[in-house]
């Protein structure tokens, strides 16, 4: 009998142990593998309330900081914040050696699209709010997802320092390896010549593979995009400001919008847009 109770705290240590250790590393209770493979995350792992981040940048690393910014920001109570992975986040190799074509980026942002909705499908099933967050690229990824899935897969939609209709010359310049910018935030300036580096010149053709799109067109047939919030700066060097077509459009589609008088990153940081963060994902 003693060697029995023996084994059995033996055995219920062993398991608290492992438990522990797992906690430590913080995994997803309930929630399936397939989408582990897809996120970073942080906050409460049941929080009614989750907010989908589509990362900014292009980068080919999912970033941790993103979600613990989001979660440092609304107090950490009855949230959880999640980072998606894009196509070149979840394999690197894909833009690190050669460079790719504008049809392969192309590719690659459908594979994005894909993810981001599969990882809010999967939340939205579970009975959850979502609130989507795109700032800069992220925002172009959210709003090619809205475009291929629809408006109401989520429940509210956040989208910082973006365009709906990007310049030709800006979006062609990134086709072909090559950035540019915005002079006072209204005329756009292509550089001469392609990044050095085959990583900067393949993000470039990612950046454009959303960046091509008229979504004036793409979303004509909506009736009601109330659900999305749309800041913009009216300096902002890297997109540039809204023209007056696309402020209209928004309008006509009950878009709520935010002007401000920054740059790009002005617009994507500080206390603004923490304010703003908090007004329309603090409560459901």
């Amino acid at each position: 009998m003693i060697k029995k109770v023996k084994f059995i705290l033996i055995l219920f240590v062993t398991i608290f142990t492992l438990s522990c250790a797992n906690n430590d590393d913080k995994p997803l209770i309930g929630i399936s593998q397939e989408i582990k493979d897809l996120i970073v995350f942080e906050g409460e792992e049941n929080a009614p309330i989750v907010i989908v981040n589509a990362q900014s940048g292009a980068d080919n690393k999912l970033h941790r900081s993103d979600v613990e910014d989001i979660i440092e920001i609304m107090g950490g109570t009855g949230f959880l914040a999640v980072n998606v992975h894009q196509a070149q986040t979840l394999n690197p190799e894909l833009i690190s050696t050669n460079d790719i074509t504008l049809d392969q980026a192309i590719d690659m942002d459908i594979q994005s699209i894909e993810m981001l909705y599969k990882v809010i499908k999967y939340f939205k099933d579970d009975g959850r709010t979502v609130y989507v967050f795109g700032s800069s690229f992220g925002g172009l990824v959210t709003q090619g997802l809205i475009a291929k899935k629809g408006i109401d897969i989520a429940d509210k939609y956040l989208i910082v320092a973006n365009r709906l209709d990007m310049d030709d010359v800006i979006w062609e310049g990134l086709s072909e390896g090559r950035f540019g910018f915005f002079e006072n935030g209204i005329n756009p300036v292509i550089f001469p010549d392609a990044e050095e580096d085959v990583i900067d010149r393949n993000t470039a053709r990612i950046i454009a593979g959303f960046a091509m799109y008229r979504y004036t067109q793409l979303f004509k047939d909506y009736e009601d995009l109330s659900k999305i919030t749309y800041v913009y700066g009216k300096t902002d060097e890297v997109v540039g400001r809204l023209t007056t077509t696309e402020i209209e459009f928004m309008k006509s589609k009950n878009i709520t919008i935010i002007e401000g008088n920054g740059d790009h990153d002005q617009t994507t940081g500080g206390d603004t847009i923490v304010s703003i963060f908090i007004d329309l994902f603090g409560t459901k």
